[in-house]
């Protein structure tokens, strides 16, 4: 049994003969007739009534027309479904707490376009949380965050470790920090400190390495990127994961670079996740996949 088949069934009935019917599907009547009745041998019914004057749908079809029609409104779901899917899948929507955005994300992006041209990759910029509510509610696709080690991982979503590092202290090339070869708490506290707003992993890392003391002064922004252009216009230093750093366009110009903390011993990742249920498009797998690939070329 094929769709065309009801689908010559269901004009034929609604036209009121076998002419018109093949009229509108474009194909000949003998052709018509001769699916039509390939279908009534399968179901061992004759579905049309067939005389010198026409074909019109016999009494054994009109009582088989509903089930007829519902397949063919499950079938047009179908297609609806299947075209709004390729629609949607034509973004792909990231979200991003910024951390490693330039060493990995842009060389991802960059593969993801020459092998999806005809497809969007729109990079959101959001806290960890907003990323997660954003990933159940299907307004993402993936979301890049970062962990400490140790902490748990939401059972709803899908996790894969791209990159693991330490936190280091970004500075000027011409700060007497750069002068050091690993910064304590307290050389830290001297400086004027770029803090990540609450909600970014690296604030609670900074406040357990501070332990409430407090820095000399201090900013609040959004995101690493924000936070490495403060430190490279000289409004003081940040702390960031070394994977954020190493690597960024502004540390290759000689803008800025970074020193180990000496009790930085906790591990800080970089995760890509997804939403457990139901199936992601192609598109979003597709990246997902050139994220993975392209951290495993990142210096370690």
């Amino acid at each position: 049994m094929r769709i065309e088949q009801l689908e010559y069934i269901e004009a034929v009935t609604r036209l009121g003969s076998l002419r018109r019917a093949a009229e509108e599907l474009h194909i000949s009547q003998p052709a018509l007739s001769e699916t039509v009745r390939n279908l009534e041998r399968e179901l061992g019914v004759d579905l049309l009534d067939r005389r010198r004057s026409g074909a019109t749908i016999s009494d054994e079809g009109r009582e088989l027309l509903p089930y007829i029609v519902n397949v063919l409104e499950a079938v047009d779901r179908l297609r609806r479904a299947a075209d709004a899917q390729h629609h949607t899948s034509r973004v792909v929507r990231l979200g991003t707490v910024n951390a490693a955005t330039v060493p990995l994300l842009v060389p991802a992006v960059r593969e993801f376009r020459r092998a999806h041209p005809g497809t969007q990759a729109e990079v959101i910029t959001a806290r960890q949380a907003e990323i997660h509510r954003a990933l159940l509610e299907g307004s993402l696709d993936l979301g890049l965050v970062n962990y400490l080690r140790g902490d748990d991982m939401p059972p709803d979503l899908q996790t894969t470790e791209l990159l693991r590092g330490r936190a280091v202290v970004c500075v000027r090339p011409d700060n007497p920090l750069a002068e050091l070869s690993a910064v304590g708490v307290d050389d830290l506290l001297t400086e004027p400190l770029i803090v990540m707003r609450s909600g970014y992993v690296m604030h609670r890392y900074v406040h357990r390495l501070l332990k409430d003391r407090t820095p000399s002064f201090s900013y609040s922004t959004d995101g690493a990127e924000m936070g490495k252009l403060m430190v490279a216009e000289g409004l003081g230093v940040t702390v960031l994961p070394d994977f954020s750093v190493a690597g960024d366009p502004l540390e290759r110009a000689g803008a800025i670079t970074y020193r180990p903390i000496e009790a930085g011993d906790t591990d800080v990742l970089l995760v890509i996740q997804r939403r457990r249920a139901g199936s992601a498009p192609r598109a979003a797998r597709d990246l997902h996949q050139i994220l993975v690939r392209c951290a495993q070329l990142l210096p370690r």
